[in-house]
């Protein structure tokens, strides 16, 4: 009997410590709370207070708010968070055109259709087979690249799917195509997208001096992805073509390049 009752204080006195250990979190917790909600109070207190006069007077005068000089990427993102809830984008084939459906924090809807891009597509007749595309292809570009390409020619796989980059591999594997190796470059072409880069003009005009014939470039097929002399970056007539789109540029032109600026419907 004396063991049993030895036994039996000691498990009360586990249990006890355990208790009081759990006790002491909980305890360094609440204050640990206590100490966060005095700062939150604190910082509350130092912030200037909102005139809701003002506020509301701004909210309906929403597009002097997002046109100000003074407002910057951020404010405006903070505002298209408050202000819309959803976007739902659908495809209009007959028109060639995103419909975009826009759901406004008040419930109300606005449809804004935006015209896709027509350049580089085929015909629905003259659409090449994937393999076809891929025997002239691979090996002059990444995987990745080529997945654009098929894509672009409106390519399908044999179950109808677009093309990625892991379908790309397991295709040319299966055909026993080479892989693209960067260090076989000769370094004597590039692709259109780093000409573009060397200029400091998007990738839409470089195209349009290729289009043009004022820019030399050469595509394998159709549809795939262009590739220009190096020693064409260098001529006379294609730094004049370059120099006349760079000062055809609007005043703005750097917002928009690097995503400063956000456009609503209406404002």
């Amino acid at each position: 009997m004396p063991h049993a009752d030895t036994s039996l204080w000691i498990r009360r006195s586990v249990v006890a410590r355990e208790l009081e250990a759990r006790w002491n979190g909980a305890l360094e917790r609440v204050a640990e709370l206590e100490g966060r909600i005095k700062e939150l109070r604190a910082a509350s207190a130092e912030s200037p207070k909102i005139d809701r006069a003002l506020l509301l007077q701004l909210a309906h005068d929403l597009p002097r708010v997002w046109n100000a000089p003074s407002t910057d990427t951020r404010s405006k993102q903070r505002l298209v968070h408050i202000v819309v809830r959803e976007i739902v984008c659908d495809l209009d084939e007959n028109t060639n055109e995103a419909v975009l459906l826009i759901h406004w924090t008040g419930g109300r809807h606005t449809g804004v259709r935006v015209a896709r891009v027509k350049t580089g597509r085929y015909p629905g007749d003259m659409v090449p087979t994937a393999v076809d595309a891929l025997c002239k292809l691979a090996g002059h570009w990444p995987d990745r690249e080529l997945a654009v390409s098929l894509n672009r020619m409106r390519c399908k796989t044999g179950d109808g799917e677009t093309w990625t980059t892991v379908r790309v591999r397991e295709m040319r594997e299966r055909l026993g195509l080479p892989e693209y190796d960067p260090a076989s470059s000769d370094g004597k072409m590039i692709s259109l997208a780093k000409a573009a880069a060397h200029f400091g003009i998007c990738v839409g005009s470089a195209k349009s001096l290729v289009l043009k014939g004022i820019l030399l470039a050469t595509q394998a097929i159709k549809g795939a992805q262009w590739l220009v002399p190096v020693d064409a970056l260098t001529s006379e007539t294609v730094r004049i073509a370059v120099q006349r789109v760079i000062e055809r540029r609007p005043k703005n032109y750097i917002d928009y390049q690097y995503d400063r600026m956000l456009r609503l419907p209406g404002i």
